[in-house]
């Protein structure tokens, strides 16, 4: 027959494997949207922008994130307070971070401050699958593999100022990408719809395109489209 002290120690157990159990499932999520914004519609707006410390940024799509999202359209966010970003950790990423995910926020910095902010809100959702230093490279990565500038001006969609249909930029992306993606705008100073993030989904490894489960809840864009210059 058991002791109660038995009972106590079993119950102890319980509860903590739910603790544990629950925890995980906190921190499941069922796949990445990839995004990457043009500098150009960032800057071009009432809010403008601000170059980074190491100077202005070429002229190409920068990274803004990797960012869980479950089926439904909701998503996890600061699951890990206990593992704050750590840039020791990624040392020997900077450089390419410093190209392929620039900060163009004010006042003008080094990136640590946004890269700190999409680890702590959005890579510690991640870190059943992904360490700090496999968050940032897989991004780093799916940048190299998704080049949307290439895909763009290979069809003649160019950041000239000039305006191109919605739907050309579109079906120009899902047919190189092999999937559709999310593509949000913002407005310039005059009102304009302007290009301003393409959202591609990839599976919870963080390597493979797939069909977005739920394309996100984005400003919409008009059917004329600006692409500004940078």
């Amino acid at each position: 027959m058991e002791s109660k002290s038995d009972i106590s120690i079993f119950a102890k157990l319980l509860f903590l494997q739910s603790l544990s159990v629950l925890s995980t499932v906190a921190q499941d999520f069922d796949f990445f949207y990839f995004v990457q914004q043009w500098p150009g519609s960032y800057c071009d707006t009432k809010k403008s922008c601000c170059y980074p410390t190491t100077g202005k940024p070429s002229t190409d799509f920068g990274i803004h994130g990797l960012w869980p999202n479950y089926a439904d359209g909701s998503y996890p966010s600061n699951c890990d307070p206990n593992d704050s970003y750590d840039q020791s950790k990624i040392s020997d990423l900077i450089s390419r971070m410093q190209q392929d995910w620039p900060t163009l926020g004010c006042p003008s910095n080094s990136g640590t401050t946004f890269w700190s902010h999409e680890w702590d809100k959005h890579g510690t959702c991640s870190e059943s699958v992904l360490n700090q230093h496999a968050y940032f490279k897989s991004a780093l990565n799916l940048k190299s593999k998704l080049d949307l500038l290439q895909i763009l001006q290979s069809a003649g969609i160019n950041p000239d100022g000039g305006f191109y249909s919605f739907n050309s930029i579109r079906n120009t992306l899902t047919d190189a990408i092999g999937y559709t993606p999310g593509i949000e705008c913002n407005v310039d100073e005059n009102g304009n719809s302007q290009l301003y993030q393409v959202y591609i989904c990839v599976d919870t490894s963080a390597s493979n395109v797939i069909e977005c489960p739920i394309l996100p809840n984005a400003r919409k864009c008009a059917s004329s489209v600006e692409f500004p210059a940078f």
